[in-house]
């Protein structure tokens, strides 16, 4: 009789602890950028620092897209100024926090070895991610408020 072969159930599957160090560096990153920049005292622009050029939505329309002033606001909350942050950009700030939150949740799991499949299992539902866009629009809805308020 011949013998039935068994076949690894997690084949092509990152280790937990490999995968824990990438949610590390990919969290951290720009928080890291964030904290080497000025950020730009009108809410807007901090990313010039880095050689990029100015938004072109902004330059076209006078009105900022949808992420005019997230750099800013990742400066903002990488310095510690979460409230600058808020006033910033709502969306970027939010945006800072979470990957401030994963960042800790992928160092332990870089850590202890434990899956973040429970994790992804939640953050990546259809609810929690349309949620992000509406948050999006809303923080570009405010920004674009701010900066029409503002006279341009």
């Amino acid at each position: 009789m011949a013998q039935a072969i068994e076949v690894e159930q997690n084949v092509g599957v990152l280790p937990p602890r490999l995968v824990g160090l990438m949610v590390v560096v990919i969290c951290a990153s720009p928080l890291v950028v964030g904290a080497m920049l000025a950020p730009s005292a009108n809410g807007m622009g901090t990313h010039t620092q880095m050689g990029l050029p100015s938004c072109g939505f902004l330059q076209l329309t006078g009105l900022p897209c949808a992420t005019c002033g997230c750099t800013t606001a990742f400066a903002h909350a990488a310095h510690g100024s979460l409230l600058s942050a808020l006033i910033s950009q709502p969306f970027g700030a939010l945006l800072a926090l979470a990957l401030a939150m994963m960042f800790w949740i992928g160092l332990w799991a870089a850590w202890s070895g434990a899956s973040l499949a429970p994790v992804w299992s939640v953050l990546l539902t259809k609810r929690v991610v349309l949620s992000w866009v509406g948050l999006l629009l809303a923080a570009w809805a405010y920004k674009a408020g701010a900066v029409w308020l503002a006279g341009g």
